[in-house]
């Protein structure tokens, strides 16, 4: 079994940055690739893709909406993962997700993700 966990969530004023942190753990998590991804979910509406990032680090994808104002990267050596965000917006406001997938290759579907964490919320204040 894997777990996920999310943690750097709060208060911030528009244009402020949070950095979320997501660790990862369990046996399998150990022995495998895998791809990470950042979720979020606002209220009132469904999950969206925010990032994603694949194995080794070299590839990354974001949402047209937070590109270039959110950066996501990787530590291995600690099992976690970041994703640093800058220039907050008021919509930014949701519950983040970070999600662990058992392949290599990164991918904006949420379907493709095999564990996931019971996320961090994040509010953004105008």
């Amino acid at each position: 079994q894997v777990q996920v966990v999310e943690s750097g969530g709060g208060l911030v004023q528009a244009g402020g940055s949070l950095r979320l942190s997501c660790a990862a753990s369990g046996r399998t998590f150990s022995v495998y690739s895998y791809a990470m991804g950042w979720f979020r979910q606002a209220p009132g509406k469904e999950r969206e893709f925010v990032a994603t990032i694949s194995w080794n680090g070299d590839n990354t994808y974001y949402a047209d909406s937070v590109k270039g104002r959110f950066a996501m990267s990787r530590d291995d050596a600690r099992n976690r993962m970041y994703l640093q965000m800058n220039g907050l917006k008021p919509e930014d406001t949701a519950v983040y997700y970070c999600a662990a997938r058992l392949n290599s290759r990164a991918t904006i579907s949420s379907d493709e993700y095999d564990y996931w964490g019971q996320g961090t919320r994040v509010t953004v204040s105008s």
